[in-house]
């Protein structure tokens, strides 16, 4: 006895084969317009954020319609290929700065305990703090290191893809009411001197002591798309992996991996890890709860 077939059924499976996987729904308009937008950006300005995370790249594509006044992705995609300045604004939202001074105080606990004992063996130390932003973690590693005697012997090399934010960390003035939680920070990260030491406060804001950067190299570097340019013992890049996917993420901490001297550190955010990574063998944790690896070789 036979069965019939409806139409609509399909062929026939052998017994006991597995069900074909339904095929992925196509693109929206908006997610191909989201592509056409990061590759329309890399072609003329020779920005990556192909691989930028999908979740974040809407948001922060949405957020930028909303305050430029365009309709649509295509109309900013049009204006931002003829325009500079038009990428320039757009920019700010791309890489929207997300960071205090002290930021995670635990961090910079186990930096004190395992990692600046170690520079301390060194005549001179190089350190790298890349997705720097606005300069707020650039501002405490430099605290950091006054305090433990190594700033005149170190060089920190600041790096980010936004000139902006890169500006604004030259110039060391914040808001006189962020460096209130800053200063709570700074006492649970271990300070050991009174914060407004290092800063001048006037007409709602802070200015930080210009000795801070003496030391500091800033500098525009992309993690998509350049690469190594010194050997250092430190890099301090947080809260910045969060933002890629696997792909870049493996791309950044291959670069990483390069710049660090033999059995280096690399301190990474409180939701980063390097575990699943393709470099992930490469690395043993000092302080695991508060993301400081080490380079095995």
């Amino acid at each position: 006895m036979s069965t019939r077939l409806d139409p609509d059924d399909g062929p026939e499976r052998p017994h006991g084969a597995p069900a074909a996987k339904a095929a992925p729904p196509p693109p929206s308009a908006g997610d191909i317009e989201l592509r056409l937008l990061m590759e329309a950006i890399y072609l003329r300005y020779n920005h990556d954020f192909r691989d930028y995370t999908g979740a974040s790249q809407k948001r922060r594509v949405a957020h930028a319609l909303a305050q430029m006044d365009f309709r649509s992705i295509s109309a900013l995609q049009e204006q931002v290929l003829r325009d500079p300045d038009v990428f320039a604004r757009l920019l700010q939202f791309l890489t929207v700065p997300v960071s205090e001074m002290f930021r995670d105080p635990s961090y910079f606990v186990a930096l004190r305990e395992h990692v600046l004992p170690v520079l301390q063996t060194y005549p001179s130390i190089k350190v790298w703090v890349a997705g720097c932003s606005t300069g707020e973690e650039v501002y405490s590693l430099a605290i950091l290191l006054r305090e433990e005697g190594l700033l005149e012997r170190a060089l920190i090399y600041a790096t980010d893809i936004n000139p902006q934010s890169l500006e604004k960390a030259r110039q060391g003035i914040f808001s006189a009411e962020a460096v209130r939680g800053y200063t709570a920070n700074y006492q649970r990260a271990g300070g050991r001197r009174a914060f407004s030491d290092y800063y001048t406060a006037a007409y709602g804001s802070a200015r930080f002591d210009p000795s801070l950067r003496a030391n500091v190299i800033f500098a525009d570097h992309s993690l998509a798309t350049d690469s190594v340019f010194a050997e250092t013992q430190l890099v301090s890049c947080r809260n910045v992996l969060i933002y890629f996917n696997r792909r870049l993420q493996d791309r950044a901490l291959g670069l990483f991996l390069d710049s660090l001297c033999h059995r280096g550190f690399l301190g990474l955010g409180s939701k980063e890890s390097i575990d699943f990574s393709a470099h992930g063998d490469q690395f043993e944790a000092i302080a695991r709860a508060d993301r400081i690896f080490r380079k095995l070789s």
